[in-house]
């Protein structure tokens, strides 16, 4: 048939338009990781905001990967993760924290520590659900929160001399018959604050006879410092029945990038964990999974982790003390939250912006870290840097 026969279509192209599309998250915009990370390129500043390391992981990490991949490792590993990583993973637990998961029902490996607490909060909140979050608090909490249709009730951390504290009497208070899960993060981002023994105790009377599940991102567990213990949810029987507890290989074995994290709860939570997990990236690069299992039968590399960190940590403050900046302490994390209020009265967003264009150095407002503008005058800088990095930001900060 010659194509002269075929009907003639009506030139459409004029009233084509794309469908409206009602945003599930209709408060999020460009996150201030991106504002400042691209006005420190734009200056050219040293950047010390973003949280991440400019320094290269083990070799020797890489190679057990890329062993992994030339030896055919390529393809899709369990939904859970493969069985190996995850026996180690729990051997770890037991040697650090003292309790003993199962590997096959208790223990997932997700694809960051980010996707697994999305998976939690997925898993067990239904709209109408209340979650209780501690603030100032990890940006991807409350998105999380209200894709699952819950309400997200802020508890802001009180700030002292010893600095960044969680009023566990407000926690109490804030619990009402909706309350289905609290968020805790300890090591603690973006304040560097610790939870201790007695903060682990006061969560277990607030949730003690209750169906409050707990959600404890322990991301930064191994950087806690000056002799200082991790105090995991997963050291407290009573915590540890009712929690999931979060972990990142990507931020102790410096590779965010890799994006590959993992998760520890009771078997029923985790089987609920898993329904989700499985329909979301439903499991994680192969041959990452194999190159981690081998790299983790020394461990020696998150052992020694501490310390590594504290001499960053130690080498930052010290060239901090002879500025007007007031350091408050920084227990854990790789994060270092200075208040400067000898210096400017700007907001925190403007500081900031003034600190990066002006003086060289890219830090970020901790009042992005709230869901409800709050000024406290404290912007927080990442020591995750090669040492030329941090005494390239202390020469310019010197004149503050």
């Amino acid at each position: 048939m010659s194509t002269s026969a075929l009907p003639l279509q009506p030139d459409t192209s004029a009233s084509l338009t794309t469908p409206r599309l009602v945003s599930r998250l209709p408060k999020v915009g460009t996150t201030i990781f991106t504002v400042m990370s691209a006005l420190a390129a734009e200056k050219g500043a040293v950047n010390l905001g973003q949280g991440f390391p400019d320094f290269d992981c083990d070799p020797a990490l890489v190679d057990a990967v890329a062993a992994a991949m030339r030896s055919g490792l390529n393809q899709y590993p369990l939904m859970a993760g493969v069985p190996a990583l995850r026996q180690a993973i729990a051997a770890k637990i037991a040697t650090l924290y003292g309790r003993a998961y199962d590997a096959g029902s208790e223990i997932t490996v997700t694809a960051g520590a980010t996707q697994a607490l999305l998976t939690a909060i997925l898993c067990c909140i239904h709209p109408g659900d209340e979650v209780i979050i501690i603030e100032p608090a990890y940006d991807s909490y409350v998105p999380a929160i209200d894709l699952a249709g819950g309400h997200a009730v802020a508890v802001q951390m009180t700030i002292g001399p010893d600095g960044y504290r969680v009023p566990w009497d407000q926690v109490a208070a804030a619990v009402t018959g909706k309350t289905r899960l609290i968020i805790v993060n300890t090591p603690h981002n973006p304040t560097g604050s610790i939870l201790r023994q007695a903060d682990l105790n006061a969560l277990a009377e607030i949730v003690r006879g209750t169906d409050i599940l707990l959600l404890s991102d322990e991301v930064y567990e191994h950087m806690v410092y000056d002799g200082v213990r991790h105090e995991s949810l997963s050291r407290h029987a009573e915590l540890a029945q009712r929690a999931f507890i979060v972990s990142s290989f990507g931020k102790t074995y410096h590779v965010t990038g890799w994006k590959v994290g993992y998760v520890a709860a009771p078997a029923a939570l985790t089987a609920e964990f898993r329904k989700v997990h499985q329909f979301n990236v439903f499991t994680v690069n192969t041959p990452v999974q194999h190159g981690l299992t081998a790299y983790m039968a020394n461990p020696a590399p998150y052992l020694e982790l501490p310390a590594f960190y504290q001499r960053k940590r130690d080498l930052f403050r010290d060239g901090l003390k002879n500025t007007r900046f007031k350091l408050l302490p920084a227990d854990g994390t790789y994060f270092q939250c200075v208040e400067y209020s000898a210096i400017s009265g700007a907001s925190e967003n403007e500081f900031a912006q003034w600190l990066t264009a002006e003086i060289g150095v890219a830090a970020i407002p901790v009042s992005a870290f709230y869901q409800a503008p709050q000024e406290s005058g404290i912007v927080r800088f990442c020591f995750a840097k090669k040492d030329e990095t941090l005494r390239a930001a202390l020469a310019k900060l010197a004149a503050l």
